[in-house]
């Protein structure tokens, strides 16, 4: 399932995002036991424990002891819920990395997190990155990366794309991890009975199949999908591989990026210098 953010009331969610004061509100009797902070805590509980689609208010409030209408007076609806959800999760990440061995070792630990926190709440995933909650944590976290990528001194436009295609990188190579943990539960089937059910058919429906995908028999010929760890699920391990691979791939084309625009830089400085 796919979760959007941002469909509740605009100015609810923000001032409760931001934690902006608001007018003074009387409550009748004693000190009340709920607060914005564990609703939010209970809801994360609750989605780590069972995934979004078993997020509820009336879930939430029977972990905390409570009706859904309890909840009502502090968060409005589910909606402003899993915004305040998303960020407060979100304060997790580290804020900061030693940028003294470089951009690239400071970025590859920051993704490295980023994909550990994905695969301890797998529920983030399934927010969709189309409406940001555009909370502090996420405002945080967007800055952590760009500090560190600041180092590279690629100009601010080139970052911010730079920033959106690992962003994306890393919550690929983790969905598919997630997914992956999720099918036997949903399916009823485990991965190996899947694959070996449907790859051993391979060969009798699809007869021709070497002359028609040259390069991917090629590749298992060469040993491509093979891999000397058996006790991690096929899936989650080419996924784990394809993220370590991919993450140094991309961050070459990062530093040849950075080249070119140092290059760049020299040259229209020594155009200058010769006027």
């Amino acid at each position: 399932m796919v979760v959007f953010a941002g469909q509740g009331d605009a100015r609810r969610s923000m001032s409760l995002l931001w934690r902006a004061p608001g007018p003074p509100q009387v409550r009748p009797g004693p000190r009340p036991a709920l607060s914005v902070d564990l609703i939010v805590a209970a809801g994360i509980a609750v989605a780590d424990a069972e995934g979004m689609a078993a997020l509820s208010m009336r879930a939430v409030g029977e972990r905390l002891g409570r009706t859904a209408m309890a909840l009502y007076t502090y968060v409005p609806s589910k909606s402003e819920l899993v915004d305040l959800m998303y960020d407060h999760a979100l304060a997790e990440l580290p804020t900061g990395y030693d940028t003294a061995a470089g951009w690239r070792a400071a970025v590859t630990a920051w993704a490295e997190d980023l994909w550990e926190f994905y695969l301890r709440h797998p529920w983030m995933l399934q927010v969709s990155p189309a409406r940001p909650v555009l909370g502090p944590n996420e405002y945080v976290m967007l800055e952590t990366v760009l500090r560190a990528l600041r180092e590279s001194g690629l100009p601010a436009g080139v970052l911010r794309r730079v920033v959106g295609a690992l962003t994306h990188l890393v919550r690929g190579a983790a969905q598919t991890i997630a997914e992956t943990r999720r099918a036997p539960v949903e399916t009823g089937m485990s991965d190996d009975e899947w694959w070996y059910a449907r790859s051993a058919l391979l060969q009798e429906v699809a007869l021709d199949f070497t002359e028609r995908f040259p390069v991917v028999t090629w590749m298992e010929s060469e040993g491509a999908y093979r891999s000397e760890d058996e006790t991690v699920p096929y899936l989650e391990r080419e996924a784990r591989e394809a993220f370590a691979t991919g993450l140094g791939v991309f961050l070459d084309g990062v530093e040849a990026a950075v080249r070119r625009n140092d290059a760049g830089r020299a040259a229209r400085g020594a155009r200058g210098g010769a006027r």
